[in-house]
């Protein structure tokens, strides 16, 4: 199965998505804008529309859908509109892009329920959207954080927001 989620930065989605059991492949790319094969430099500027995204190739028989969802929403703020911390522009919206109508009736029902149960004090922004193309980002984006650790961006915000997933994965 296929799934694709925009929460900020690539690299850091990517990082946390890697950990879970079942996901096949994690692809950072862009979705949802109206330039044909856009580069990393056209999306950052925020003239093409895209969000940064991950596309996941997951076996819903391991992970289903809605834990992917859990996992998304524990992992970024959708409460922000178009920003994730330092990171600000339409290209780090929140926006889950579904790929059929189970999906969407499953990203609807677990906003509502976060909604309801009142989860967030702000109301939340995530955009759930029909997927459109995927456009891979540059190689040199894929497996970012594992390849890079000693950047600044990756030990400063990816680390410790992989480390407190993990340790919330664990119960520590």
């Amino acid at each position: 199965m296929t799934a694709t989620f925009g929460g900020g930065c690539f690299w850091c989605t990517e990082a946390i998505f890697q950990q879970l059991d079942g996901v096949r492949e994690v692809l950072p790319g862009y979705m949802g804008g109206q330039r044909e094969n856009p580069t990393y430099e056209q999306v950052c500027s925020g003239a093409t529309g895209h969000a940064e995204v991950i596309q996941l190739e997951y076996d819903e028989e391991v992970l289903p859908y809605e834990e992917l969802l859990a996992v998304f929403f524990k992992t970024h703020d959708p409460t922000t509109l178009n920003r994730q911390g330092h990171d600000i522009g339409t290209q780090y919206r929140s926006v889950i892009f579904y790929h059929d109508d189970a999906q969407r009736a499953a990203a609807m029902a677990f906003v509502r329920q976060l909604e309801e149960n009142e989860v967030y004090n702000d109301p939340i922004v995530t955009e759930i959207s029909p997927a459109k193309p995927f456009y891979a980002a540059e190689l040199y984006h894929h497996n970012y954080f594992n390849h890079h650790p000693e950047n600044p961006y990756c030990s400063v915000v990816i680390a410790p927001k992989l480390r407190k997933f993990l340790a919330g994965r664990d119960g520590g």
